[in-house]
């Protein structure tokens, strides 16, 4: 296979040549940082990319953001993902459009060599190969319930008003409603929120927090 890896410690870069090479593949590239990744794929146009997550100028994203616009300028190429993090927001977007073609080892899980090799052919192959750590992680965060989603229309109306400050008698002036009916609705929320059996704590601050962090 053509391989172009993007990796910015040179030790591991160019060990990564050395073995892929030994292994019979060809690496036309090996780059440093997500833009160089980008433009030596659009050289090359190599059979899968080797790259890594924090990356040269920002060590954040780079490599998966450079990733995911490989993999939408060139559906045909795969991507395997080596990195010691698991950066969710950019590996979800990853993993959620077409898993053929993409992996995500975590460099420290991967304890032999023919791991990774293993991992590069299926990829290469047009497989998937991801870490269960990596899984763990990304189920974690997607199947976690926002709380906010559970409340009806007329409540978050309700706490929109909260959170601007209003008294439930304001509110009910304003929604046109009973103050005993906008009282119903604080506390359905409360419940919806697990706030009912808060103690030590403003109920109504708490409510309000969770609607600012949505």
């Amino acid at each position: 296979m053509r391989v172009i890896l993007a990796e910015d410690s040179t030790l591991l870069r160019e060990g990564l040549v050395r073995l892929l090479l030994e292994e019979g593949h060809e690496v036309p590239a090996a780059v440093s940082d997500g833009q160089a990744l980008v433009a030596a794929v659009q050289e090359h146009v190599p059979d899968i990319v080797v790259v890594d997550v924090r990356m040269p100028p920002t060590h954040t994203d780079e490599g998966l953001r450079a990733a995911l616009e490989i993999r939408r300028r060139w559906p045909g190429v795969k991507v395997l993902v080596l990195s010691q993090y698991v950066e969710k927001r950019y590996a979800t977007e990853l993993m959620s459009s077409d898993v053929e073609g993409v992996g995500y080892l975590l460099k420290d899980r991967v304890g032999q060599v023919g791991d990774f090799l293993d991992a590069l052919e299926r990829v290469g192959a047009g497989g998937a190969a991801f870490d269960p750590e990596v899984v763990r992680q990304l189920l974690a965060r997607t199947t976690q319930v926002d709380p906010l989603s559970r409340l009806t229309a007329r409540e978050r109306e309700v706490l929109e008003r909260m959170a601007q400050g209003l008294t439930n008698a304001s509110i009910a002036q304003e929604l046109h409603v009973s103050q005993s009916a906008v009282e119903k609705h604080v506390n359905s929320l409360f419940d919806k929120l697990n706030l009912s059996h808060t103690t030590g704590y403003s109920r109504r601050v708490l409510a309000v927090l969770h609607f600012l962090e949505s």
